[in-house]
């Protein structure tokens, strides 16, 4: 077997050819945190380290582990510098997904097909950068080659959204559909959450005084959003919300929050459950999906989160997060209202989340192995895992939540391969016939996600 060929990933006839099938399908992509305004600009790219690198934390993390300095990574470094580095230390870096997706996208978008390395940096840097002025190589479409049919991008309550609206009208049709991330909003414990409520009282020209103007507010954004399309909320929790707290609890905890004294931990949560209770009620009155990012504990190193802020590549997973209490209360008080998609950082919540997926019914499911676990071996532990415990017939999806726009066409590769292996290895034991691991695979590549999120 030769590096990225055609049997990349699968290990028998019957996966090949279950992946011949589904190769070619149309990608729904239901949460990703694409540039939509570069999209829309549809702007050739310059070169390829704004194109592979320049926004994907992954590759960050990787260059710090093999000791290239920051000035390199996210500094003032020119492009072409920092492609360079890449390329002297990309050989190390084989075995994580990082390696197979870069070359991935130097081949099946760019036609280049030379290994990245420190003799080969320069020639493919010049190479890609001829390839990339190419009118076929702009964003707008490289989405179309990608057969990209339609895409969630993530944006803040007060995104006017006009980007989104520019995009589909230049392609004709509904291709990118905003997604409703009220984080900010709700993260009282944020130094920057008082300067946030501003914003939202310039946004909408009101004056919050109460937390029930919050929610009003909230709901404003959640009907215009909904007015361009959207069909989810999106939602990062270390740990899930229970939303039993009353309006009067968190009226108490707003108040004196925006009256700029210090809140205890307790008292942000009283808050937070609150927000998070209210914000699905309104996605269950609309039948949007309600999508949970639990368990990513952020910025613990403390030299990165100082110099650069949050999302620079410093956040973990912690297997010790009790995440069933909350999420029962939490499911419970919605139980069938409310479509919920489970996402989890830790391998080891994966169990946990599987299980309660299953007690709950249709209207809660499993999505795809999320960012620590978007990898060959996280992916398939989990398919296999979802098959035995929940069922795959309801699995969310797989989703890129990438920035970088190729993400769509090499880690959806990579988990339609890892899908059709792992559906191959059940036919072959006679799990289950040929026929229906075929229309599986089917269902969970395309039809099931664009049936379940509306799209």
């Amino acid at each position: 077997m030769g590096f990225l060929d055609e049997k990349y990933l699968i290990r028998s006839e019957t996966a090949l050819a279950i992946y011949n099938v589904i190769e070619k399908l149309p990608i729904i992509d239901a949460h990703n945190h694409a540039n939509v305004t570069e999209i829309a600009k549809n702007t050739s790219y310059s070169d390829p380290w704004q194109l592979f690198a320049a926004t994907d934390h992954y590759v960050w993390e990787t260059m710090r582990k093999r000791g290239v300095k920051e000035e390199f990574i996210t500094g003032k470094a020119e492009p072409k510098a920092k492609w360079m580095k890449l390329a002297s230390v990309f050989p190390e870096i084989a075995g994580n997904p990082v390696y197979e997706w870069i070359h991935l996208d130097l081949r099946r978008y760019l036609g280049i097909d030379t290994l990245l390395n420190a003799g080969t940096g320069e020639d493919i840097w010049e190479e890609a950068k001829a390839v990339l002025k190419l009118k076929d190589k702009r964003p707008q479409e490289l989405l179309n080659y990608m057969n990209v049919e339609a895409m969630c991008s993530t944006d803040d309550p007060i995104d006017y959204l006009e980007e989104h609206e520019q995009l589909n009208k230049a392609v004709k049709r509904k291709l990118v559909r905003p997604t409703w991330r009220p984080d900010k909003a709700m993260n009282i414990f944020s130094p920057h959450w008082r300067g946030y409520m501003e914003k939202l009282e310039r946004r909408f020209n009101i004056r919050l005084e109460s937390v029930k103007e919050l929610v009003e507010a909230l709901k404003t954004s959640h009907d215009y959003f909904a007015e361009r399309g959207c069909v989810a909320s999106d939602h990062g929790v270390e740990v899930p919300l229970a939303g039993n707290s009353s309006m009067e609890e968190a009226d108490a905890v707003f108040k004196k929050a925006m009256s700029h004294q210090k809140l205890t931990h307790a008292e942000c949560e009283v808050f937070m459950s609150y927000i998070f209770g209210e914000i699905a009620e309104m996605d269950a009155e609309k039948d949007w999906v309600f999508q949970l990012h639990i368990g990513a504990v952020r910025d613990i190193r403390d030299s990165i989160f100082e110099t650069m802020g949050p999302d620079s590549g410093g956040d973990v997973s912690n297997h010790y997060l009790d995440i069933l209490t909350p999420l029962k209360k939490f499911l419970n008080r919605f139980d069938d209202r409310l479509k919920v998609v489970l996402y989890c950082l830790d391998a080891g919540h994966q169990a946990t989340l599987a299980t309660v997926s299953r007690a709950f019914g249709h209207k809660v499911n499993l999505g795809s192995a999320w960012w620590l676990n978007d990898h060959p071996i996280g992916m398939r532990r989990q398919l296999e895992y979802i098959c035995a415990v929940d069922l795959f017939s309801n699995f969310a999806g797989m989703v890129s939540d990438s920035r970088k726009l190729l993400s769509f066409g090499s880690r959806f590769e990579m988990f339609r391969r890892i899908l059709s292996d792992v559906l191959g290895e059940m036919a072959n034991l006679g799990q289950m016939p040929y026929s229906v691991a075929e229309k599986l695979a089917v269902r969970i590549s395309y039809t099931g996600p664009k049936e379940f999120f509306g799209l």
